[in-house]
């Protein structure tokens, strides 16, 4: 009786303590993220919101919410195989590139689930989400590098202040926390357990929640990794220079890239001096900078090849883009502009509270510099990420600044789950000895290296295929013969550059109906004159007046018709090889496109002129004038897209 009494007071105690342990946090359905959206409504998506302590350690304290998507399974099987994926940055969230998971693979087999980790995207408290754009603003001054820093600073701590008057505690906000809010979703959602899948940063975090839930990982897919985070700043130039020296030892090796960017190396150097000395200014939408411009200096021109390395299709022109800087094209480095923009789309304020806690006090000043004077001629290593030193100095002063974090990973070398990791041959920031490094920490984990990428070598279609293939049979080595196979980077050349082709591309993506209905009227007109001239001009040879003025209007439309179709063509082809390539303009196949709307605009103004001199015995003079006001409408349409420069 003695002992029953003990167990039931021991099974009372436990019983309470879970039912404090489940009102730590609570799971509610939401309406959709995306209302916008009406694709997303035939799919089988579930929102939520995971309310969990600010701050851990006093559960029953200030709540937060954190914003979940699960993309249930397509397979009619019951789900024992769902996915996590967690994003990088630090301070990017995952929900806003819900379509890059609609469809892969690993979907057909599991659940997906996306999360907002605390202090993004759509979980709140919201941070700074528009701290990113004043830093755009920054970069886009003609400045030196120090005064980048310092402007850059004080935003920063702009943003600091604005989240301590809203008691937001900083020091709640790092990879320790965000693993007890995935170890209370997993528990909320009623998995046993999940394969994580982290990219980046998201690597570094999912690290420290397997090393604290190792109960909670099936698999542990690792992309672009962090090995040491003590090495994540410290060898940045390092880094950098090991991967653009592949650059140019590929183009060497390589026939056409080393026949059209000869010297590539040398040109890269040269271009830092000239634009160290000779900035270079360039006109730009207001939406994204207000002040409609963007100066170029050196630092810019690094840190956009450095950004080009993170991606796949954008290493195959690196160097066109090397050129193009080096030439001082103002119509293509205007088009870079709106990828400095998607480069600094990070919530800076959550950014800060994770790398000014747990990267930056782990690294040094001085063994940055240190590493960055190894090459002379970088002057000075990449100032984009040199300013987070003196961010976080300020950043970590005061009360409730975040304080200096060595996060415990010694569990993982324990975890017996499997572990996949992934490491791009161009990585400029993860380099591929991250990938070693992080597999040696593992008892059973495998390393894909991907010959010709950068960043989130994972994210390909080969990539994606390994990582279901891996997923759904986990004791299994990957197979990566097909990977392997394509170890040959195909450098972009022979291209026709014309900086119409972007501000084309980008009328299109964007759509305004506003803008394109004189265009699409203009054209319908063209249209219906081409089939009513045709007929007169086939059928009523002899009765037909002003022939030659009909004729003129035929060819001159059919001309402008064909460009049109063309161009889209053109952009469409292009975009599918590599989207890329029109920032810069469209392959050389091309080209004739840029000399017809020459063509047509001659024609145009023959058919004016003799219009002209002919007005007063042309019967429907008002017809012909409206079918000439569209073509004329259509050439100021090419003209303001830029084709004829």
């Amino acid at each position: 009786m003695k002992y029953l009494r003990k167990s039931f007071l021991l099974l009372l105690l436990l019983s309470n303590c879970l039912f404090a342990q489940v009102e730590f946090f609570k799971l509610e359905k939401t309406t959709t993220f995306f209302p916008e959206w009406k694709e997303l409504k035939n799919e089988k998506l579930n929102y939520y919101y995971l309310t969990v302590p600010e701050n851990w350690d006093i559960p029953e304290g200030k709540k937060i919410k954190i914003a979940v998507v699960v993309l249930k399974t397509t397979s009619e099987k019951p789900n024992s195989n769902a996915t996590i994926y967690i994003e990088g940055g630090p301070g990017a969230g995952s929900i806003g590139g819900i379509w890059r998971w609609l469809r892969h693979p690993i979907r057909q087999n599991g659940d997906i689930i996306l999360v907002d980790v605390r202090g993004t995207g759509f979980s709140f408290p919201k941070f700074c989400p528009d701290l990113g754009k004043k830093f755009l603003e920054i970069l886009s001054k003609n400045q030196n590098s120090t005064k980048d820093e310092q402007q850059k600073t004080i935003a920063s701590m702009d943003c600091k202040q604005d989240l301590l008057n809203r008691d937001i505690d900083l020091n709640s906000y790092n990879s320790k926390s965000i693993a007890k809010d995935f170890n209370a979703l997993k528990t909320a959602l009623k998995y046993y357990n999940w394969n994580v899948y982290g990219v980046s940063y998201g690597t570094y975090t999912a690290q420290v929640y397997a090393n604290d839930f190792s109960q909670d990982i099936k698999s542990l897919i690792l992309d672009s990794s962090i090995s040491n985070i003590s090495q994540y700043y410290n060898s940045n130039a390092t880094n950098y220079m090991s991967s653009l020296n592949k650059v140019f030892d590929a183009c060497k090796n390589d026939p056409n890239c080393n026949k059209q960017y000869p010297n590539l190396e040398q040109v890269y150097y040269e271009t830092i001096e000239k634009l160290d000395k000779n900035p270079i200014t360039v006109k730009v939408d207001k939406k994204i900078i207000p002040s409609g411009k963007f100066t170029y200096n050196a630092e810019d021109f690094k840190i956009a090849i450095q950004q080009a390395l993170y991606n796949n299709q954008l290493i195959k022109v690196i160097p066109m883009l090397i050129i193009e800087f080096n030439k001082g094209n103002e119509n293509t480095l205007s088009s870079l502009v709106a990828a400095f923009s998607g480069a600094l789309s990070l919530d800076y304020g959550q950014y800060y509270c994770v790398s000014c806690n747990e990267a930056i006090p782990n690294n040094s000043i001085t063994a940055f510099n240190k590493d960055a004077q190894n090459y002379k001629k970088l002057k000075g290593g990449l100032s984009f990420y040199k300013s987070d030193f003196l961010v976080c100095d300020k950043w970590n002063l005061g009360s409730g600044s975040p304080k200096k974090t060595i996060n415990d990973l010694s569990n993982l070398s324990k975890i017996t789950s499997p572990v996949l990791v992934f490491s791009g041959e161009f990585d400029p920031i993860t380099p591929p000895s991250n990938g070693k490094m992080t597999v040696d920490k593992f008892k059973n984990a495998y390393l894909v290296n991907a010959p010709i990428s950068g960043h989130a070598s994972s994210f390909s279609r080969l990539g994606s295929k390994i990582i279901s293939e891996f997923i759904q049979n986990p004791s299994l080595k990957p197979d990566t013969k097909e990977l392997d196979s394509d170890n040959k980077v195909n450098f972009v050349t022979d291209i026709k550059i014309n900086g119409g082709v972007s501000k084309f591309g980008n009328s299109l993506n964007e759509f305004n109906l506003l803008f394109f209905a004189p265009f699409f009227i203009a054209v319908i007109i063209l249209f219906i004159s081409i089939f009513n001239f045709s007929y007169e001009l086939i059928r009523k040879r002899k009765e037909i007046q002003n022939k030659l003025m009909k004729f003129l209007i035929v060819v001159t439309s059919l001309l402008a018709l064909f460009i049109i179709i063309q161009l889209v063509v053109a952009l469409d082809d292009t975009a599918r090889n590599n989207f890329y390539i029109l920032a810069f303009g469209l392959p050389n196949e091309f080209s004739y496109l840029f000399l017809l709307q020459w063509v047509f605009i001659i024609l145009t103004l023959v058919s004016v002129i003799y219009f002209l001199f002919k007005i007063k015995s042309i019967s429907d003079a008002s017809i012909i004038f409206t079918i000439l006001f569209s073509l004329i409408l259509v050439g100021i349409y090419f003209q303001y897209w830029g084709f004829l420069f």
